[in-house]
C-alpha cells in the first residue's frame, strides 16, 4: 500500500489531491508529500470563507504532519492568493492548517491528546518537536473546546484557590460539582473580589440565576461576591477548611505549650506529638494510640484542644439543621469558656458563619469539599508536571486542558 493511499484513507481534503512523494535527505529522516488543488477549483478566501477568483501563487511552504514509523512527514503546498471584493487580496484558506501555523491541525490535535498523558516537555522529546509547538497545540485545543463546551444544566459549583508560584500567588478555580458532571469551569488570577467577579461576568446572569448550590471556604472576598451575585443559591461552607482551622488552632496551642514546658523545666511530654493530635483516632497506628492514651492523662491545653476538636466531629453527624445549630451553640459556649485563645478564635469564626455552616445540612449533605479538594490535587499535579509555569496564561491553558473535560472535534481517523 502506498503512502498516498494511506493519506487518502486517513486524511483526505476536499478540492485538493496528493501529488508526488519525496524522500528528503536531511539530519532526520523526512518524507515530503506534495499537495495540489484540483483542476478548475476556486480558492476559498480566508477572510469571508467564500470562493473567489485567483490572484497569484505564493512560494511553496511546508506543513508538518504526524510522523509515520518515526519518520517526519511534511506537506508541501504553494498557497494561492485570491482577489476578494469584500476582503481584498487574501491568502486562501487551507483545510489542513490555519493562519501561518507550520503544524497541520491534525498534528496539533495529536500533540494535544498526548499532552494529557505526558508532560509537555516529554511530548516534545518523544515526537522530536519543540515545547512551543506542544504548547500552541494545547492552546488551540483549549480555545476550540472552550468555544464549543456546553454550559447548560450547571446547578452546583465549588470555588477554591491554589498556590501556583512561590510567595502569595494564587489561582481562583471554579468547578462544576453536579452529580452528572464534574469539571473545571473557570480559572482566575489571584483571589481578590474582582477575580471572582470576573467568573460571574463570564458565566452570565442567565446561568447564574439557575445555580442552586455553591460550595466555598470562608475567604472574605469569596463570601462577599457570592452574597452579591448569587445570594439566591444555597451557600455551603467547605467542611475541609473548617476542620483545617481547628487543626491549625491545635498546632498553635501545642507549639506554645511545648516552649512553655521547656522554659519551666518540665518533662517534654508533648515532644513529637504533633501528628498524634492532628490525625483522626481511626488513622493512628497501635503505637500512636498507646502514646496518645498516655498524653490524655495530662491536663494540658493541647489535650483539651484536641478533645474539643474530636467533640466537634459530632456536628457532622446531625441530619437536622435545627439540632446541628443547637449542638454548635453548646460547643462554642464550652470552647469560649476554655480560656484557650486559638480555639476561642475558631469558635467566634464559627458563630459568625453559623447560617452558612447549617446550609450543609439543608443541602442534605450532597456537596462537600471532597470533590473540590480532589480537583485541587489534580490541579497542583498539573502545574508541577510542567516544572513551574512562568506565566498565568500557560498555567490557565494547562488546567483547562487537564481538568476542563473539553470537547474535541470529530475526526475521520484517530492516530495512535
Amino acid at each position: 500500500m502506498q503512502l498516498k493511499t494511506i493519506l487518502n484513507r486517513a486524511q483526505k481534503f476536499k478540492s485538493f489531491v496528493y501529488g508526488a512523494v519525496h524522500w528528503v535527505e536531511a539530519a532526520e529522516p523526512t518524507i515530503e508529500v506534495e499537495i495540489h488543488p484540483r483542476g478548475n477549483s476556486r480558492a476559498i478566501c480566508s477572510g469571508c470563507g467564500r470562493r473567489r477568483p485567483g490572484y497569484d501563487t505564493l512560494p511553496g511552504r511546508r506543513f508538518e504532519f504526524i510522523p509515520m514509523w518515526g519518520i517526519k512527514v511534511f506537506f508541501r503546498y504553494a498557497p494561492r492568493r485570491v482577489d476578494c471584493p469584500t476582503c481584498g487580496v487574501r491568502v486562501e484558506r487551507m483545510p489542513w492548517s490555519a493562519g501561518k501555523h507550520r503544524l497541520t491541525e491534525t498534528y496539533a490535535w495529536f500533540l494535544a491528546g498526548w499532552a494529557k498523558r505526558l508532560s509537555w516537555k516529554e511530548v516534545a522529546e518523544v515526537f522530536r518537536t519543540s515545547w512551543d509547538h506542544v504548547f500552541h497545540s494545547v492552546e488551540m485545543a483549549v480555545t476550540w473546546g472552550r468555544q464549543h463546551q456546553d454550559l447548560s444544566g450547571v446547578e452546583a459549583i465549588g470555588i477554591d484557590e491554589i498556590q501556583w508560584q512561590r510567595g502569595h500567588k494564587y489561582l481562583t478555580l471554579v468547578y462544576q460539582i453536579d452529580a452528572s458532571c464534574k469539571r473545571l469551569l473557570w480559572v482566575g488570577n489571584k483571589r481578590k473580589v474582582k477575580t471572582l467577579l470576573g467568573f460571574f461576568r463570564w458565566f452570565g446572569q442567565e446561568r447564574t440565576v439557575r445555580l442552586r448550590y455553591i460550595c466555598s471556604d470562608m475567604w472574605k472576598p469569596y463570601l462577599k461576591v457570592i452574597a452579591k451575585k448569587a445570594g439566591h443559591a444555597l451557600h455551603i461552607l467547605d467542611r475541609f477548611h473548617i476542620m483545617a482551622h481547628l487543626s491549625k488552632a491545635i498546632d498553635e496551642v501545642r507549639a506554645g505549650e511545648v516552649k512553655a514546658l521547656r522554659d519551666k523545666g518540665y518533662e517534654p511530654v508533648l515532644t513529637k506529638s504533633r501528628w498524634l493530635l492532628l490525625k483522626r483516632p481511626e488513622n493512628l497506628t497501635d503505637k500512636q494510640q498507646s502514646t496518645l492514651a498516655e498524653l490524655l492523662q495530662y491536663n494540658l491545653k493541647s489535650i483539651r484542644s484536641y478533645l474539643l476538636k474530636e467533640d466537634f466531629q459530632l456536628f457532622w453527624s446531625y441530619k437536622s439543621p435545627y439540632w446541628a445549630g443547637k449542638f454548635l451553640d453548646k460547643w462554642c459556649t464550652k470552647t469560649m469558656r476554655s480560656k484557650i485563645e486559638p480555639m476561642k478564635k475558631v469558635a467566634r469564626m464559627l458563630r459568625k458563619h453559623q447560617p452558612l455552616l447549617l446550609n450543609w445540612f439543608r443541602a442534605k449533605k450532597q456537596f462537600s469539599s471532597g470533590i473540590v479538594e480532589g480537583f485541587n490535587n489534580k490541579a497542583k499535579l498539573t502545574t508541577r508536571k510542567a516544572y513551574g509555569f512562568k506565566t498565568f496564561h500557560a498555567a490557565e491553558i494547562a488546567l483547562y486542558h487537564a481538568l476542563g473535560a473539553l470537547p474535541v472535534p470529530e475526526t475521520a481517523h484517530e492516530f495512535f
